[in-house]
């Protein structure tokens, strides 16, 4: 039941300072703060049936406090050292190792796929490998300017940014589309 919805781990507001002041000083978080989603649980189409009628799962990891200069000078070596101590973080949550619970592909390799932002950035383009494109401003812009009162402009006239990038980001919650809305309708 605790991966029907969000599982937060290491994000109590000591465990997030200390991340957040161990990236700014140029090192990975030695204690990775993360949110893990089970989709499977909740939406069992995204396995195939042969998966799902043998009780298989998927686990979607989001770690805090990892920007991508963190990444620069060793990408792969970065990804397992964050790799092991983000395993290391569930596995004090969970009654028996996350190892022991992993699928294996036909070669034997445990199927995790690892990416870190410059994997991010460069097979999906987002800028930083920042989920939400940038850095979010909520609730006030530093400088309006383009953007304007909702956050949703832009230098083009007639085109409205309403997607994670817009100033006030908003992630899945639609924020932006509705600032869009409300630019188009003059409020």
């Amino acid at each position: 039941e605790a991966f029907g919805g969000t599982f937060h781990i290491a994000e109590g507001y000591a465990e997030l300072a200390r991340a957040y002041a161990e990236a700014a000083t140029g090192e990975l978080p030695s204690v990775p703060p993360s949110e893990i989603y089970c989709h499977s649980l909740t939406d069992p189409t995204i396995l195939g049936p042969e998966l799902v009628a043998q009780g298989y799962q998927t686990l979607t990891l989001f770690g805090l406090h990892t920007p991508a200069r963190l990444f620069g000078h060793d990408n792969q070596g970065a990804r397992e050292v964050l790799l092991t101590g983000t395993l290391a973080q569930l596995d004090a949550h969970l009654a028996e190792p996350i190892t022991d619970c992993l699928a294996f592909d036909a070669d034997g390799r445990p199927c995790i796929e690892a990416k870190t932002p410059l994997d991010l950035e460069r097979e999906l383009r987002l800028p930083g490998g920042h989920i939400f494109h940038r850095d979010l401003s909520w609730p006030y812009a530093q400088d309006q300017g383009a953007a304007g009162r909702w956050g949703v402009g832009t230098p083009y006239a007639n085109v409205l940014l309403c997607g994670a990038g817009a100033v006030r980001g908003g992630g899945v919650s639609g924020v932006p589309g509705h600032n869009a809305a409300m630019a188009v309708l003059g409020h």
